[in-house]
């Protein structure tokens, strides 16, 4: 699996650079530029509204966690997936890492679990899946009402639907899953020492739980996935104001029709990192669909990755620092040692 991520990886900037050579560098490199700073500005403040809108959704279906907390892991999950080079698993698992959290007495804050977290996200990314199922249905709508022979149209529906049909198995798996994940942890703790078996058994069990306990509550699901739509429809307006300050005459319903359909053919590339290359060729096709010029399409995408940069590389560092600070502070549980307080609390 790792090589095959390194190669698609390599294949995909490949791609893109076989792209800015076919459209012309100098070409391309004016259509960057042609942003400007404020236009750069607008785009990093939609993404930022959207990634708001994505806590909001992961607090609908998970209200027992902090909002602000939902958002910053939220972030970190969205920018180890785009900036680090992994495939979207990669992103997953910093994503659960970023969930979970120790018990801080000032502030409040309770104790997340590695359970929980993992819950918490397998639930997210299935609203965020059944929101994006809609948005890409009514992306084809607008796309063929566009151009009705579009060559999209068809393997992109014939794929929504099959992600459709694995999502069902997915939300049943987490439904009736507790016996997979037995055998999972059974399977896995062979080849570990016998303290750990007992507790990776539990922890299987906690993770069942944690799910049954978020999926009682289904109106909290079909809200998340509602605001999750909204979230969807938030990313087409952002990349229509790319395209806006780009110089390109692009309405909003175009702009859902290129994100949606993007969206639907990147969902099938989830392998490759960061959509290296499928994102690119996906907007040039999709562009000039709608009389875009190519050179604006490909200008758009590396826009849009160097504002995943912008937003994502402040994030991870930030997450690391809290990280460090979590690595090296004493642990909630720990008692402190005779003698460890001063004479003055030792006297109360």
């Amino acid at each position: 699996m790792k090589k095959l991520t390194i190669l698609l990886a390599f294949l995909g900037l490949a791609l893109i650079t076989g792209c800015t050579a076919w459209l012309g560098a100098g070409s391309v490199l004016r259509a960057v530029l042609s942003i400007g700073i404020v236009g750069f500005g607008a785009t990093i403040l939609a993404q930022l509204a959207v990634d708001a809108i994505l806590g909001v959704a992961w607090h609908a279906a998970c209200r027992e966690i902090r909002l602000p907390h939902l958002m910053m892991a939220r972030m970190v999950r969205d920018a180890a997936a785009t900036c680090l080079p992994f495939s979207q698993l990669g992103g997953i698992l910093i994503g659960i890492r970023a969930t979970g959290a120790d018990a801080s007495p000032r502030s409040g804050r309770r104790s997340i679990a590695w359970p929980e977290a993992a819950s918490a996200n397998i639930v997210d990314l299935t609203t965020e899946v059944l929101g994006q199922i809609v948005f890409v249905l009514i992306a084809v709508v607008f796309l063929v009402a566009h151009q009705q022979s579009s060559p999209f149209a068809k393997p992109v529906i014939i794929g929504t639907l099959l992600l459709a049909l694995g999502i069902g198995g997915f939300i049943w798996t987490q439904q009736h899953g507790g016996t997979i994940l037995k055998r999972m942890a059974r399977g896995l703790s062979r080849n570990i020492a016998s303290q750990w078996h007992s507790t990776m058994l539990s922890s299987a069990d906690t993770l069942q739980e944690k799910l049954d306990e978020v999926w009682s509550h289904p109106g909290r699901i079909a809200e998340a996935a509602a605001v999750h739509l909204v979230g969807w429809v938030g990313s087409a307006v952002a990349i229509w104001v790319g395209y806006h300050f780009l110089g390109a005459h692009l309405s909003l319903t175009g702009a859902i029709a290129i994100e949606g359909v993007a969206c639907g053919i990147m969902s099938a590339s989830f392998l490759v990192p960061a959509g290296l290359g499928v994102q690119e060729a996906a907007y040039i096709a999709l562009g000039s669909a709608f009389g875009i010029d190519p050179s604006v399409s490909l200008g758009l995408s590396l826009l849009r990755r160097g504002r995943d940069l912008a937003i994502g590389i402040p994030v991870l560092l930030l997450w690391q620092a809290s990280e460090m600070r979590r690595l090296r502070g004493p642990r909630p549980d720990a008692a402190p040692k005779d003698g460890a307080y001063p004479a003055s609390e030792r006297s109360r």
